[in-house]
C-alpha cells in the first residue's frame, strides 16, 4: 500500500512576522515529498515514524473529542493501518523548514477525515480558513503550537497568500524564467533545527517594547513589501527589500541563525552577491538565500551544499 504524494513547502515570506500578523507567501516546492506506506519489511526509520503515527493516532482521538465541531476521524481504520505497520515514508528532511510534519498532516487529513473539504471544490475563504485550523490543531502535536499553514500547503499544492491571520487566498505567482540570473535557493546549514525552542525565544523578545517596536516598523513592514513585490514581479524592488529584510534579520535574530553562518550573512550584504534570510524558525536546517546572479551567489558560497528553488 502506498498512498499519493504530498510535498514539502518553502515560506518564502513571513516567517515569525506572520505571528504578528504581517503578509507571508508560501510555495509547494516539488523536490522533497512523502507518503503513507505500509512495508513488508520494515527498515528502523519506518519502525520509528510507525510509532510516532500510534501516538499521532491517539492525539487525533482526543481531538475530535475535544473539538467535535472541528473535524472527525475514521479512528479505526487508522490504528488498524498503524497495527499493520503504516509509516511516512518521506524525502522530506525533518528540523530543516520544509515542513516536514506539514506533509505528514496532509496525508494523514486526506485519507482519515469524514467529510474532507477538498481541492477540487471552490475553495472559498471560509473553507481555507477551517483547512487551516483543522491543520494548526493537527499539527500542534509536532511543534506545541503550528499556524496550520505547512499542511495546508502540502495540502493544496499551491502558492498561498497570507495577507493577515484570517485572511487567506491561494496566489498566483509570476511564473520562473529557467534560464534566468536571478534565483531563490536553499543553503544547507548543516545542523538541525528545533521549532519550539526558536518561538520561544521570539516570544520572550516580544515582551521588549524596542523588539516589539522592531518587528512592526522594519522587520513586518520590509516581509509586507517583499511579498508585494514578488508577487508583482518586480525584482529591482524586490531586491532592494530582501537586503533591509536580511540586514534587519541579522541585526535582531542572532540566535536563529547558525552561529558558523553569522559572517556569510554579512559577506551578502557587503558584496551584494547574494541576501540571506531564515528559511522556517531557523536555528539550523535551510538557509534561504535570494541572488541577481546565481553564477556569482555560486561562486562566493562554493564551499556550502545549495539548492535553487526558483529562478527570475
Amino acid at each position: 500500500m502506498k498512498g499519493p504524494l504530498f510535498y514539502s513547502k518553502i515560506l518564502l515570506f513571513g516567517e515569525y512576522g506572520i505571528i504578528k500578523n504581517s503578509k507571508g507567501l508560501s510555495i509547494p516546492y516539488n523536490f522533497y515529498n512523502g507518503a503513507l506506506k505500509v512495508d513488508e519489511n520494515p527498515d528502523e526509520v519506518a519502525k520509528a515514524s510507525n510509532k510516532s503515527l500510534a501516538r499521532f493516532a491517539n492525539y487525533l482521538e482526543e481531538l475530535q473529542q475535544q473539538k467535535p465541531d472541528l473535524v472527525q476521524f475514521d479512528i479505526a481504520s487508522l490504528k488498524q493501518d498503524v497495527e499493520a505497520g503504516m509509516y511516512f515514508d518521506s524525502t522530506i528532511p525533518q528540523g530543516y523548514g520544509v515542513g516536514s510534519s506539514g506533509a505528514l498532516v496532509a496525508s494523514i487529513y486526506d485519507k482519515y477525515a469524514f467529510d474532507k473539504i477538498t481541492v477540487l471544490e471552490n475553495l472559498t475563504r471560509e473553507k481555507l480558513l477551517k483547512l487551516k485550523q483543522i491543520f494548526g490543531e493537527m499539527e500542534s502535536f509536532f511543534h506545541g503550537k503550528s499556524s496550520g499553514l505547512d499542511p495546508l500547503n502540502s495540502y493544496l499544492s499551491l502558492p498561498i497568500l497570507i495577507n493577515s491571520k484570517d485572511d487567506i487566498e491561494p496566489a498566483g505567482i509570476p511564473s520562473q524564467t529557467p534560464d534566468g540570473k536571478g534565483a531563490v535557493f536553499l543553503l544547507d546549514s548543516g545542523s538541525v533545527g528545533e521549532t519550539a525552542p526558536m518561538v520561544n525565544i521570539f516570544m520572550e523578545n516580544m515582551k521588549q517594547e524596542g523588539f516589539r517596536k522592531m518587528i512592526k516598523n522594519q522587520f513586518v513592514k520590509h516581509t509586507d513589501a517583499c511579498v508585494e513585490d514578488f508577487l508583482k514581479g518586480d525584482v529591482k524592488s524586490l531586491f532592494g527589500n530582501v537586503k533591509q529584510l536580511s540586514k534587519t534579520v541579522l541585526r535582531n535574530f542572532k540566535p536563529m541563525i547558525p552561529a558558523s553562518f553569522h559572517d556569510l550573512w554579512k559577506q551578502g550584504l557587503d558584496t551584494n552577491d547574494y541576501y540571506l534570510k531564515l528559511c522556517g524558525s531557523g536555528g539550523g536546517g535551510y538557509i534561504l538565500g535570494f541572488t541577481e546572479d546565481i553564477d556569482k551567489a555560486r561562486k562566493a558560497l562554493k564551499d556550502y551544499k545549495l539548492e535553487v528553488v526558483y529562478n527570475f
